[in-house]
């Protein structure tokens, strides 16, 4: 029987109440509740034609409306990984890991094809922009699952969207092409970690939306959290900003984070390049 009550502990900090004994035992669903992060890869190549099949897998995901607003880019080159990974010093497996990918979202495509048949349309408006990252994202989560079913790991590089006028460059990204995230892959070389998320009672909803016990919870969140990975003091983010904090939490680190902003430069360059999200 698959230990549920045990990897949602390991997740989630505690297993829910209730008898989890006559659910379905399910490797699949026991595969994903234990999915690891991995940004340490063996001296291994991984396969072309393993990450060719894993593509089309990523590329099988839902897609809205059956537009299909997904493209992704297998960046093989040494020189180029070398310079996507340049931006990013803490991030040393952007260039290291034996395969790396850019899931973009791809409103080109379907403006393309609407021009040639004779029914012209821009593409760049807010509902062509939210339509084309939701299938980005979608293909990526499913390339994550699949190559994690088949003893890979994986590690999603969001940043990439932070130095936008370097990566767009070495991409080759036309107007309306924009990268949701870049993708390390490769052979663990190490067991990797457990991202501990927040409770459900944050953020399962029953009939309607109710944040009013969110405070106390994430509270909760943070102490289990922090016993498990704590966070150095030499670690805390911007402390000439914001100072020291005892204790630093997940809550902490991430209001810091947005606080200081993110991706700046990423909405000038989409506007630039065909988008109104009108």
């Amino acid at each position: 029987m698959t230990g549920y009550a045990d990897l949602l502990t390991a997740r989630f900090g505690a297993a829910p109440p209730g008898d989890l004994g006559g659910l379905p035992d399910s490797p699949e669903l026991a595969r994903i509740l234990g999915r690891r992060t991995h940004r340490a890869y063996a001296d291994r190549p991984v396969d072309a034609a393993l990450v060719d099949l894993l593509c089309l897998t990523a590329l099988s995901a839902s897609a809205k409306s059956d537009f299909q607003q997904a493209s992704i880019i297998q960046v093989a080159d040494p020189a180029r990984r070398a310079a996507l990974a340049k931006p990013f010093p803490a991030m040393p497996w952007i260039g290291t890991a034996p395969v790396f990918l850019v899931f973009c979202g791809d409103a080109r495509r379907l403006e393309r094809l609407a021009t040639l048949r004779g029914h012209p349309q821009s593409n760049g408006n807010l509902e062509g922009f939210f339509n084309a990252t939701v299938d980005a994202a979608l293909a990526l989560q499913t390339f994550i699952l699949a190559a994690e079913a088949v003893g890979l790991g994986c590690c999603p590089i969001s940043v990439l969207r932070n130095e936008i006028d370097t990566v767009a460059p070495l991409l080759g990204l036309p107007d309306k092409v924009f990268p949701v995230a870049g993708l390390c892959v490769g052979w663990p070389k190490a067991p990797g970690f457990v991202s501990m998320r927040l409770p459900p009672s944050v953020t399962v909803h029953r009939e309607t939306y109710d944040d009013a016990a969110m405070p106390e919870a994430i509270a909760g969140y943070d102490r289990a959290r922090e016993a498990r990975h704590a966070t150095p003091r030499d670690k805390q983010r911007a402390p000439e900003r914001f100072g020291y904090a005892d204790p630093y939490g997940w809550s902490e680190d991430k209001t810091r984070q947005h606080a200081q902003g993110e991706g700046a430069a990423f909405p000038p360059w989409l506007r630039a390049r065909g988008f109104t999200f009108d």
